[in-house]
């Protein structure tokens, strides 16, 4: 018996030296990170661009007036050496009225739109392209004769309807 003693308390002394030595604080070193290249400088190669320019002046027009396809549409804008650009352009919309904007644009106030339209919204009554209703079959009714069925009978309910009445 005294053998099955001894094994139990080396055991205690055994798992109270490894919780020591856990519970002591430990000194590790600090982490020291160290580059393994050094990073070159950044020097751009071509000199930065100079967005300053000088307006040029242009001046251009388009239209085009179909009336087999319905296109209506026309565009003129004109530029000056300031950088004031004006202009319109016009539009044919599917209800028939022409829409027609006038704009003008700077660097100083931005764009500036009139819109306008002429004429009138013309809705035509929609028109289906296919009739609504489907024609009778062209099947003929099958030879054989069809199955008759009796309707089921039920017995009347034996319970008594409840009544409600109210209890004021």
């Amino acid at each position: 018996m005294a053998n099955l003693v001894e094994p139990a308390e080396g055991g205690f002394v055994v798992c109270a030296l490894i919780a020591a030595a856990f519970a002591a604080p430990q000194d590790y070193p600090k982490p020291e990170y160290k580059p393994e290249y050094k990073a070159a400088e950044y020097k751009p190669a071509y000199k930065a661009a100079d967005y300053k320019y000088e307006y040029a002046p242009y001046q251009f027009a388009w239209a085009v007036k179909d009336d087999y396809t319905y296109n209506d549409y026309a565009h003129e804008q004109v530029t000056d050496d300031k950088g004031y650009t004006k202009g319109s352009y016009r539009v044919l919309l599917p209800d028939g009225r022409v829409q027609t904007v006038t704009y003008s644009a700077d660097a100083y106030s931005g764009y500036n739109a009139d819109v306008q339209y002429t004429g009138e919204a013309k809705y035509p009554e929609y028109k289906p392209a296919y009739k609504a209703a489907y024609p009778a079959p062209e099947y003929k009714a099958p030879a054989y004769p069809t199955q008759a069925y009796k309707a089921p009978s039920y017995p009347a309910p034996e319970y008594k309807a409840p009544s409600y009445k109210p209890k004021y």
